[in-house]
């Protein structure tokens, strides 16, 4: 049985170029373009394996472009299960410009699925084997919003723990089913869900603990940028700041922030030590340029930079 397994149902090619300047009308040549696997889960199970585990990737992906993304899975030697679709899997793009020291994004809404796609895609997420699964990032188009609130379901009926890192609607329909284990929202994702601004830590940190006491969360870790992060237990938020570092692109520091805590967990860490040495995978992951996520000796190296518990805020 997998310790792991990651879930993404709308995965992504990610191409990143950079150029010297950014100008329309005219074409703009590129250097450095590099192509990964991405989407949430695909994020998570890379990093992961960067740290020294391994997280079984389910993923749904179809069309040439999906045959292209089994191919640059196998090249990051992933352990993946695909899940074939209709749609034509999308491609992500990321451009550099050096000159003004900008990232320009460009991502598409993804293929849209058909009924039978989604409940083929439940019906594996229901024979996975394993002690964590991390369903991660947006649902594509066509999927109903309670499709991560079923997905839940299926996995507490085997005692696996439910992991969550999503947004909007789908966000408030799983976490309204009750039970999930672990939720990463940004602070922005938070504020939506609560449909107000939240000012300061101690809203911050309210806001988040209501979640865990009202048993839709056991924890919740909520990432708040340069501001740092805050986990919620039931009795008390601890709220640490992050590390400073030169920040090359912050692509992927929620992705990496969150398979840290999960393999922390998955390797017998406490939730508050697995939480410090997300905050490290997060920075580590704002050092890399692109689409590139954190590497495993920046982690270990900044993992010594996190404050220690000893210093950490507590709201009780």
């Amino acid at each position: 049985m997998d310790r792991i397994a990651t879930f993404t149902m709308n995965p992504t090619i990610d191409a990143a170029y950079e150029t010297d300047r950014v100008f329309h009308t005219h074409k703009m040549r590129t250097q450095g373009e590099h192509y990964d696997p991405g989407g949430g889960g695909i994020n998570i199970s890379r990093v992961i394996a960067r740290l020294g585990g391994t997280a079984r990737a389910y993923y749904a992906s179809g069309g040439a472009t999906g045959v292209a993304l089994d191919g640059l899975l196998d090249l990051h030697q992933m352990v993946r299960h695909r899940i074939p679709i209709a749609g034509s899997t999308r491609i992500s793009a990321s451009l550099y410009d050096r000159e003004s020291g900008k990232e320009y994004r460009v991502v598409p809404a993804g293929p849209s699925f058909t009924e039978e796609e989604c409940e083929r895609c439940l019906a594996e997420i229901a024979q996975a084997g394993c002690d964590y699964f991390v369903a991660s990032g947006s649902l594509a188009p066509g999927v109903p919003e309670d499709f991560y609130a079923r997905a839940l379901a299926a996995c507490r009926q085997r005692g696996i723990r439910f992991v969550l890192d999503t947004s909007g609607a789908a966000l408030k329909a799983t976490l309204e089913a009750g039970g999930v284990f672990l939720v990463k929202p940004s602070l922005g994702e938070l504020q939506a869900l609560v449909s107000k601004p939240l000012e300061g830590l101690r809203e911050i940190a309210d806001a988040a603990r209501a979640f865990v006491r009202s048993g839709q969360t056991h924890y919740m870790a909520v990432t708040m940028g340069h501001e740092g992060a805050l986990l919620a237990h039931e009795d008390e938020v601890v709220c640490l700041p992050t590390i400073a570092v030169k920040a090359m692109s912050a692509v992927g520091a929620g992705d990496s922030f969150l398979a840290a805590m999960v393999f922390s967990l998955a390797n017998g860490r406490d939730v508050t030590e697995a939480f410090r040495y997300g905050i490290a995978a997060g920075a580590a992951a704002v050092l890399t340029p692109g689409t590139d996520l954190c590497r495993r000796e920046d982690v270990e190296r900044l993992y010594r930079e996190v404050a220690p518990l000893s210093e950490a805020r507590v709201i009780g």
